[in-house]
């Protein structure tokens, strides 16, 4: 299928892709070829997805339009406790993508979202595989809504054309191909992350703010203060006390207060 196609830093670092007019999941399709023998690094790209995932096993279906895509990127030079920053990697290159083609004014919500005014633009997921022989990679999952926002969900969820701009999925791709790699130079596998993380809070959404994070039956509620040296969500509460969190549902501004 035409319409994609690699940024030149990308081909480059001899990037690759691979373009579907659908798929169940770009994910689970760069999974599996990494469990066929693929190597990476591997651009998997569907125009339309049917059976996608969130985090916490949600369902992400995403129209024509839209961009959907994921990257299968080893880590066998990556330190195991370190691999997980690469979600911080994602998130950067995809603000720089959309600052690439003119989109302003996007936050990174903690840990795997982008807001544009409070609404959800775009998501990320990341899932880790390991083989037999030593092998093991990470597949990073881009969902942007770029023609069309889901309707349905239990948040606010905005588009690149809702907020009256005629970025093409395809335009943004390029530069997203290009962002990860400056990004993954910066990072250095994983040493390089006390840059990312830089990065990530300048343009970090809620810092400052009240947050709520729930995970499982615990609710941690104060204020969001940053982001420690190895991503965990860093929360105050009244008391002074600072409490770290590496995973859970996260509420920000007035929706934290109602959490």
């Amino acid at each position: 299928m035409g319409g994609y196609a690699l940024g030149t830093l990308a081909r480059g670092e001899g990037h690759r892709l691979h373009v579907h007019d659908r798929l169940g999941s770009t994910n689970t399709e760069a999974l599996e070829r990494f469990r066929a023998g693929e190597a990476g690094p591997l651009w998997v790209v569907a125009h339309r997805q049917e059976a996608g995932r969130g985090r916490r096993g949600n369902a992400w279906v995403s129209e024509p339009g839209n961009l959907t895509a994921s990257l299968l990127w080893p880590v066998e030079d990556v330190e195991p406790g370190l691999v997980p920053t690469l979600g911080f990697v994602a998130g950067i290159a995809l603000a720089s993508a959309l600052a690439a083609c003119g989109v302003a004014g996007c936050r990174l919500k903690w840990p795997n979202d982008v807001l544009a005014s409070g609404a959800k633009l775009a998501g990320l997921l990341l899932e880790a595989e390991n083989r037999p022989g030593g092998r093991r990679a990470v597949v990073m999952g881009f969902g942007v809504n770029v023609a069309a926002a889901p309707q349905g969900l239990p948040y606010r969820a905005t588009c690149l054309r809702q907020m009256q701009y005629d970025t093409r999925a395809e335009d943004l791709f390029v530069s997203l191909t290009d962002g990860i790699v400056d990004a993954a130079r910066l990072w250095e596998c994983g040493r390089g992350f006390s840059r990312i993380r830089e990065r990530w809070i300048a343009d970090a959404a809620g810092i400052g703010a009240s947050v709520s994070v729930r995970t499982g039956d615990t609710l941690v509620h104060g204020i969001f203060e940053t982001i420690d040296e190895a991503g965990r969500l860093v929360v105050r509460s009244e008391d002074g006390t600072r409490r770290t969190v590496t995973a859970g549902e996260v509420h920000l501004g007035t929706a934290a207060t109602a959490a």
